[in-house]
């Protein structure tokens, strides 16, 4: 799956792509800090011309709407552009993934969902890895860079439960990421929701594989595609019930979610400590913190079906050269023989 980075043929999208790619993700969160600090400004603004009639104009007000489309164009560029070549490299490594599954195909065919391996899992593993890698680098690099921005703009404040603490907001989103991520991580492995993506992947695997040889074979008796039909439809019902209970807690905890920032601003909300700019302000970066502690917990769900995509993957591939073994071991006695 990995020889993408180890083949010299790919060395350049594999190891130039990536800088690219981090590049243009640093750069998108530093246009995402800009306007940051484009809500503190306009917020103020805007409670300043709803204190006092006419202390804001028209042209800074326009001047205020027009920066933050400045911010945002750029913003949308590069995003767009960042995905154009996201998708472009993740193709080159699907690329390099079916290269090597084509020159051992003759070995690789023999095994059971050779085909749904080679064409369909690795579409899935591409999409998927899109996904969670960029979102991955970017809950990083948004934690860096937010992470001090949060601890200044909570300095000076009272934050419930942690008083006058500089650190109580940080402290206050890690608490509660880290409770929700390790909550989930409980719950899956309760319900064994990578056991059941995998166990359905396969049964229904060996659902395709026998009417595809329907197709040709007469002998193949209705009875014994309802009997595999059946398998598949028991294990994605147990994947729905199993499901309800995970999404119970998890939509709970993300409606919860939308007011903890209040919750913990409630003193210096109440006693009049900060502006309305710096309120959005904290609660905008206190969002981006939470919510890139989060990463786990937010993408839980497909993190298991890449999870059961690179566990039928990697079985596939050392079946494959478990096969190529058994071959060399059978070449090297023939040629023994004939000695």
């Amino acid at each position: 799956m990995f020889r993408f980075f180890t083949t010299a043929k790919w060395a350049l999208w594999a190891y130039l792509g990536s800088i690219v790619i981090l590049g243009s993700l640093w750069v998108q969160v530093q246009i995402d800090v800009k306007i940051n600090e484009w809500f503190g400004d306009f917020y103020d603004m805007i409670q300043k011309a709803l204190g006092e009639p006419n202390a804001v104009t028209m042209t800074e007000y326009i001047g205020g709407l027009l920066s933050f489309g400045k911010l945002a164009a750029v913003a949308i560029t590069l995003g767009l552009a960042t995905s154009f070549l996201t998708s472009h490299f993740l193709f080159r490594w699907r690329n390099a993934m079916v290269e090597w599954y084509h020159e051992v195909y003759d070995r690789a065919r023999t095994i059971e969902g050779a085909a749904q391996r080679v064409q369909e899992d690795t579409i899935k593993f591409s999409r998927i890895v899109e996904g969670l890698g960029t979102s991955l680098i970017e809950s990083i690099l948004v934690l860096i860079e937010f992470f001090p921005i949060l601890v200044g703009l909570g300095a000076g404040i009272t934050i419930m439960w942690f008083g006058d603490w500089e650190y109580g907001l940080v402290t206050g989103a890690l608490i509660w990421a880290v409770g929700g991520t390790v909550l989930m991580i409980i719950l899956a492995w309760i319900l064994r929701l990578v056991g059941i993506e995998y166990d359905l992947q396969k049964k229904e695997a060996a659902y395709r594989k026998l009417l595809v040889i329907a197709e040709d074979d007469g002998s193949v008796r209705p009875k014994s595609l309802e009997e595999l039909f059946d398998d598949v439809r028991q294990i994605h019902f147990k994947s729905y019930l199993r499901y309800i209970y995970f999404n119970t807690g998890r939509l709970a905890y993300l409606q919860t979610n939308v007011l903890v920032a209040y919750i913990f601003l409630a003193p210096a909300i109440v006693g009049g400590m900060i502006t309305l700019g710096v309120m959005q302000q904290i609660i905008r970066a206190f969002g981006r913190v939470e919510g890139s502690m989060q990463y786990l917990f937010r993408s839980w769900p497909t993190i298991v079906e890449l999870a059961s995509v690179y566990k039928r993957l990697r079985e596939f591939e050392r079946e494959i050269q478990a096969g190529m073994e058994a071959d060399r071991v059978a070449g090297q006695s023939d040629e023994g023989r004939q000695g």
